[in-house]
């Protein structure tokens, strides 16, 4: 299944650990490809750094719910702890499930499995998301609608996303 993931961090050499973490998931998704880099303003809680973001898209032979038990344990191999978060602010590294396949999922929480819902649920509302999945995949449409991403993103404001070059 075409999985596509979101990445981002703002805690630390976020350059460095979104690279790092790209790294790390070729050995989660095949064929493995990598947006660029964007540097973000955050959303939601304005009162933290910017955020290093990209996205990535490969292969995954498994279960949705596989890939976000391998993301969660990356991201906590990568220092984060949801438990001393606040929502929505600082991180080591967040790795979102934006897409997989061209399926809408949903799965309440359980004791054994965390909330799951995909296409991510605020994936509309975000162009730091949008932006660099559209690299990877600029005919990509929402499942359950058929809307283009390309046309929802453009929709959207500014929000402070600029791509960036190392």
């Amino acid at each position: 299944m075409l999985a596509v993931l979101g990445l981002g961090s703002n805690v630390g050499d976020s350059c460095r650990t979104v690279l790092d973490a790209v790294t790390a998931l070729e050995q989660v998704l095949d064929g493995l490809r990598r947006a660029s880099l964007y540097e973000t303003e955050p959303m939601y809680v304005a009162d933290q750094g910017k955020f290093i973001n990209t996205a990535v898209s490969g292969l995954y032979a498994g279960t949705a719910e596989e890939l976000l038990a391998r993301v969660n344990r990356i991201e906590a191999e990568f220092g984060r702890d949801r438990g001393k978060e606040r929502r929505w602010g600082e991180r080591t590294l967040d790795i979102d499930i934006l897409l997989f396949g061209g399926r809408r999922i949903v799965r309440p929480a359980s004791k054994k499995q965390p909330y799951l819902e995909i296409p991510h649920p605020r994936l509309k509302e975000r162009r730091f998301a949008l932006q660099p999945l559209l690299e990877l995949l600029p005919d990509a449409v929402e499942p359950e609608t058929g809307c283009a991403y390309a046309d929802i993103c453009r929709a959207l404001p500014e929000q402070g996303v600029r791509q960036i070059r190392l």
